[in-house]
């Protein structure tokens, strides 16, 4: 680029003498000098003016607050409520989409009206960590608004005129602006510059209708902003209007990206004409999948006056709607059924802070707050609640799916609740057999050899259990014995023998006519697992004591504990 310039300067020093035809030669060269320096740069206003101030952004409100705490000792403290009320629909703005995502990822609930059925990956959390900056901005913009328009804070509460006229200008007005903006937002420079970065994210969450370029989020201020602004200058606003306009858009926005279908197809066969006045999950859902189409805010008469209604609409709402009231159609191939550790970890879950689910088990302080809230969901989930299902994810085409069941830690140590556990993992198997999956793992203290026998109590309650049901010591034991080929293997020596990994290698190498020196100190723990094996294979069991032991054998297998296995 320094090279460019310096060939124009000295370009116009040679040509500068020859009159007009030489300031036309300026103009050409000044013209491709614009192009070259625009194209190999960051759009403008594509990035966030604040975004290398991360989490300290939050200081950008801090001159609000200043205000409204200074007003306080101000005789006249009317002018500062502009403020508190900015604070105050910012809040409200952050809980709204907060509580969007939180429903939209408590699978127990959504599952079955799921519009795309991948799962959110921690790279599109990452991408939407700074969803909310559009909030700060429009906070900033509201500012601007005040000091242009002084008289703004002199309105009433409540006017009810007023909630049709911001009804009209938002139709007159936002709806066809934000569609033409949008629909040029698609074109080939400003898609890839700007809007892109929208679509980067895979699977619509309600966080995602924030994820966009600093430009984009200033129209989309003006947007909003028009019909407000309209409202008042007519002598119609009001703060309920004001909050109850930016607060509906807010949760249009979050309901169009929630990715599961939440408007029964119903109400459209009783209003037909209802499905041109509002748009549904599945309809934005097709604009992200199939981008040359559904370009309307909230409206989709405006796709069907620009020829951009996708004609698929209409058909996958009826259809998503029909098969959400559908059990059992997400059927997964594996479940892994966990338990809640503590009160703190419970709050890691996708349905409470998703960002916060995302990082590695740590304690913050602004977690604290929120024990009160898990304590009593303890509670609730200790009076009444049944295995749930919490996240999920595809591995090679397999659906895997996590169940929990509703109990924390400290309860497996409680004597009286031993009954009712196994009665919550007895229901979550039962379920899973009925379903059709293929395995079920128990974690952690859900096979406890104390509360059920690793699992055995309830294969041996159900015989005909058509689901596998594990654990991670089964499930490594297995992987294992998928190495191992009897065939060419007549001898091994086992450490960790009497480990719960150990015995179900030893059991299983046994039956293959396998010699297996088993090391252990303990001849009554040895004798215990070879009484299980069929009488006509337990002389394939041998104790040893000592390394030593090994020094003739060709295989061995050390298990450490009962996770770590060397070969």
């Amino acid at each position: 680029m320094q090279n460019i310039v310096e060939i124009f300067f000295l370009s116009f020093k040679s040509i500068a003498s020859t009159g007009r035809q030489g300031f036309q030669t300026i103009k050409i060269f000044s013209y491709i000098l614009c192009y070259l320096f625009f194209i190999n740069m960051e759009a403008p206003l594509s990035a966030w003016p604040w975004e290398k101030l991360k989490s300290f952004k939050y200081l950008l409100y801090g001159p609000f607050v200043a205000k409204v705490m200074y007003s306080r000792y101000q005789e006249d403290s009317i002018k500062a409520t502009w403020c508190l009320h900015v604070l105050i629909l910012c809040s409200l703005r952050g809980l709204m989409y907060q509580l969007w995502s939180s429903f939209s990822n408590m699978l127990f609930l959504t599952r079955n009206r799921r519009i795309m059925k991948q799962g959110v990956d921690f790279k599109q959390i990452d991408k939407e960590w700074d969803w909310d900056n559009f909030i700060l901005l429009q906070a900033l913009m509201a500012s601007l608004a005040y000091y242009t328009f002084p008289n703004v804070v002199d309105v009433p509460i409540w006017d009810l005129n007023g909630f049709m006229v911001i009804t009209i200008l938002h139709v007159v007005f936002s709806e066809p602006l934000y569609y033409y903006l949008h629909k040029c937002f698609h074109g080939s420079y400003l898609f890839r510059h700007y809007h892109s970065l929208h679509h980067s994210s895979a699977i619509p969450q309600p966080f995602t209708a924030g994820h966009a370029t600093f430009f984009e989020q200033i129209l989309l201020g003006a947007v909003i902003g028009i019909p407000i602004l309209g409202s008042h200058l007519m002598g119609y606003a009001s703060v309920a209007m004001i909050y109850s306009y930016v607060l509906v858009f807010d949760f249009l926005r979050c309901l169009g990206h929630c990715n599961f279908e939440i408007i029964p197809h119903q109400l459209f066969l009783a209003f037909p004409f209802m499905k041109y006045l509002i748009y549904t999950p599945t309809y934005h859902s097709l604009h992200h999948t199939e981008m040359r189409t559904n370009y309307c805010l909230f409206m989709p008469l405006f796709d069907v006056v620009g020829n951009t209604l996708n004609p698929k609409s209409w058909d996958m709402h009826t259809k998503a709607s029909i098969e959400s009231g559908k059990k059992g159609r997400w059927v997964p191939d594996f479940v892994f059924l966990a338990h809640v550790v503590d009160m703190t970890s419970a709050l890691h879950v996708p349905y409470v802070f998703r960002s916060f689910s995302s990082t590695p088990f740590s304690t913050k302080l602004y977690i604290i707050p929120l024990l009160p809230l898990s304590f009593l969901a303890m509670l609730v989930m200790w009076l009444y609640s049944k295995p749930f299902l919490n996240t999920f994810y595809y591995l090679r085409g397999y659906l895997h799916q996590t169940w929990v069941v509703p109990r924390f830690g400290f309860q497996y140590f409680l004597p009286f609740a031993a009954e009712g556990i196994n009665k919550q993992i007895e229901e979550a198997i039962l379920r899973a057999d009925k379903l059709g999956v293929k395995v079920i793992s128990l974690a952690a203290l859900n096979k406890n050899e104390a509360l059920n026998g690793g699992g055995t109590l309830f294969v041996n309650k159900h015989p005909n259990l058509r689901v596998r049901v594990v654990h991670g010591n089964t499930l490594t034991a297995a992987v294992i014995l998928n190495e191992i080929n009897p065939k060419h293997i007549t001898e091994v020596f086992l450490t960790g023998a009497t480990s719960k990994l150990g015995r179900a290698i030893a059991l299983y190498l046994c039956t293959r006519h396998v010699r297996v020196l088993m090391l252990t100190s303990s001849t009554e723990r040895f004798q215990k697992i070879q009484k299980e094996a069929p009488a006509e294979y337990q002389k394939y069991l041998v104790q040893v004591t000592k390394y030593q032991a090994a020094k003739n054998c060709k295989f061995y297998y050390l298990v450490a504990q009962e996770y770590n296995i060397y070969n």
